[in-house]
């Protein structure tokens, strides 16, 4: 999730047990040939639609602010809300999959999504949609881990991983195109909605893929019923909020004594929560988090342990680009939401080029082919700094064009890879969980990143020199990127 400031906008095998569609496995080698026809386009709309609230609703924070009388901290609390309660939940939902079954939170999940979205597009006060956000965060931190649980869990081989390029070509198109979606819903105002059809779209899209969840998706939950670990839950939970919280709030509020206080905390409650873990284990409890996923001493515990260090990587850079990119955009271009987002689709042309074939390209580069990805997006940015510092504010920002498509070039050759090669080697019955921490890595990395980069940002003395400034910091984070990469297996599973 990547935070706005008020007004602003901002800127995605193998195991033992029953096959899926029989009712209580873990998933098979053989999984993806009984995987039910309708069971991605299922999975995948719920997950355009999550990444899509994540972006669409800062297109509608000026009319929205009219609307309902919302003062700064109500539109403030409209973005954040939803984030703050998605990466508080996703933990702890992945545990609950893995307990009570992945199909039956996913779609308690997607039930509470398109109920929350009815109450956001029918809010009568700022109050109202503020909780209704909430809502909506908490109803997809449910969903999230389900969905890349159950991808691991139904698909293996070749097809697992035309699965997860699916995701992140799903994931990608809404984080890419949510401006401009809403900026033509708010423009066609269709039947005087206005910034209410942002939210009241879900409704028929929700209502469709709720009615396929039984029919579409094999239920699958970890063979032993683990327990809940009510004291990993309670550590975690908070941890994560006094985390995400001050990360959201601190850079626009000066970085008060209160943020700083939240983040010491919650450094604290996370260490002891990884002692809890740690110990619950050997104790003969059934944690929250299986500390054998981080087993470096096996090829799987290599691969996610170094593959969540990537991923935390690229989420640092990734909300916060499209954080500083709509900034330049609208408040430095003085272009409008429905301009803008014109201008982000040629990321989303260069995105579509690649992440329909990062699978195959994944399985002849291996590894390397997330390297070719941060290089890329390290070229495009700097082909961005230059039109930048050639164009000014004054310029086409059409002349942004061939470096935003370089950009999402690689995006769609790291965000499918990467996922898979994290949960390449999980056991299916610890996807759960493995998911939940994915989930979570990625919302607080992003939040940490616009943090970071908000520094910068604010720093400047005009919006050329924060973009500029930010481009740079970017690029490094994508060299990073490529040079960690060299340290997963050559191959996974």
């Amino acid at each position: 999730m990547s935070r706005a400031p008020t007004a602003r906008p901002t800127a995605p095998g193998t195991g033992s047990g029953t096959a899926p569609g029989t009712g209580s496995g873990t998933g098979s080698g053989t999984a993806d040939a009984r995987a039910p026809r309708g069971l991605l386009p299922v999975l995948l709309t719920a997950t355009f639609m999550t990444a899509l609230d994540v972006f669409v609703v800062n297109v509608a924070i000026p009319s929205l602010q009219s609307d309902l009388g919302a003062g700064p901290a109500a539109v403030q609390w409209v973005v954040a809300g939803f984030g703050l309660a998605f990466a508080a939940g996703l933990i702890t939902a992945g545990r609950l999959g893995d307990r009570h079954g992945r199909r039956r939170l996913f779609g308690l999940g997607l039930a509470l999504f398109t109920l929350a979205s009815a109450a956001c597009g029918l809010a009568p006060t700022a109050g109202a949609l503020v909780a209704a956000r909430v809502a909506q965060g908490l109803a997809a931190a449910l969903m999230g881990p389900q969905v890349l649980a159950i991808l691991r869990t139904a698909y293996s081989g070749a097809a697992q991983a035309r699965a997860f390029a699916m995701y992140g070509l799903t994931m990608g198109l809404g984080a890419v195109f949510g401006q401009l979606i809403g900026g033509v819903l708010i423009r066609a105002d269709l039947f005087g909605l206005d910034w209410r059809s942002c939210f009241l779209l879900n409704l028929p899209v929700g209502l469709t893929a709720l009615a396929l969840v039984r029919r579409s998706l094999p239920e699958s939950r970890a063979p032993h019923r683990p327990g809940l670990d009510p004291v990993g839950v309670a550590l975690v939970t908070v941890a994560l909020t006094g985390l995400v919280l001050p990360l959201i709030q601190g850079p626009g509020a000066g970085w008060p004594l209160w943020t700083w206080l939240c983040l010491g905390g919650a450094t604290a409650l996370l260490a002891l929560f990884a002692l809890h873990q740690h110990r619950s284990g050997p104790a003969g409890r059934s944690p929250l988090v299986d500390t054998r996923l981080f087993d470096i001493r096996r090829s799987a515990g290599r691969s996610f342990t170094t593959g969540l260090l990537v991923q935390l990587t690229f989420s640092l850079g990734q909300g916060s680009f499209f954080l500083v990119l709509a900034l330049y955009l609208q408040p430095g271009r003085g272009l409008d939401a429905l301009g803008a987002g014109l201008v982000f689709t040629a990321i989303g042309l260069g995105y579509l080029a690649t992440s329909t074939a990062a699978h195959r390209v994944a399985a002849r580069l291996g590894r390397q082919a997330i390297a070719l990805g941060g290089l890329l997006m390290a070229a495009g940015l700097g082909l961005l700094g230059l039109a930048v510092h050639a164009t000014g504010t004054t310029g086409s920002v059409w002349w942004l064009a061939p470096g935003l498509f370089v950009d999402g070039l690689g995006m769609g050759l790291v965000i499918a890879p990467v996922t898979s090669v994290v949960l390449a080697g999980v056991e299916p019955r610890l996807a759960g969980s493995a998911a939940g921490l994915v989930a979570t890595v990625q919302q607080v990395a992003g939040a940490l990143g616009v943090a970071l980069i908000g520094i910068l940002s604010y720093a400047a003395d005009d919006p050329v020199s924060a973009f500029g400034r930010s481009l740079v910091a970017l690029a490094v984070l994508e060299l990073l990127l490529a040079g960690l990469v060299q340290l997963l297996p050559r191959r996974t599973r």
